[in-house]
């Protein structure tokens, strides 16, 4: 029973964490950057990817070990809508990692980035979309735990 609580615990906190570490770099991301908040930006798409893998390890184990067995999830559609979403908002959040990962050099020569207004306008599109998915996908998680077929 520990172990199904502990996993499940970890699942929750890793998206409680990646939500956290999204409206972090929304709110700090802007044209005329300082070099703390664009460390706090690279930290917090960090804090993000980790629990990005979190969310990942804990799911997989939750479906296979410790939730209503693999079964019952695979069956049913509300899953995969699910896992595609959270795929998407994945693939969603490659270019702004990319693009703070591209920073550091920068940062540690003590310069901040300088991000030009279209780049700014696509990274909090895209910071954006990935909110709106990781407010989706709980809302999944409920429905799919309650056996609801949406399709």
């Amino acid at each position: 029973m520990w172990k199904s609580a502990i996993t499940a615990y970890l699942h929750y906190l890793g998206f409680m964490l990646a939500f956290g570490a999204l409206v972090v770099e929304s709110q700090n991301l802007k044209k005329d950057i300082s070099l703390k908040e664009a460390w706090r930006v690279v930290i917090a798409d960090a804090i993000y990817g980790l629990s990005a893998i979190t969310i990942l390890m804990t799911g997989v184990l939750r479906v296979i070990y410790f939730g209503k067995g693999s079964d019952y999830y695979l069956s049913n559609p509300v899953f995969y809508i699910k896992v595609s979403l959270f795929i998407l908002v994945s693939l969603l959040s490659l270019y702004p990692t990319f693009s703070f990962l591209s920073w550091i050099k920068n940062l540690l020569d003590n310069q901040p980035p300088k991000i030009e207004l279209p780049q700014l306008q696509r990274l909090n599109w895209l910071i954006r979309g990935e909110l709106a998915g990781f407010a989706l996908i709980p809302l999944l998680a409920a429905v799919l735990a309650r056996g609801i077929r949406i399709l």
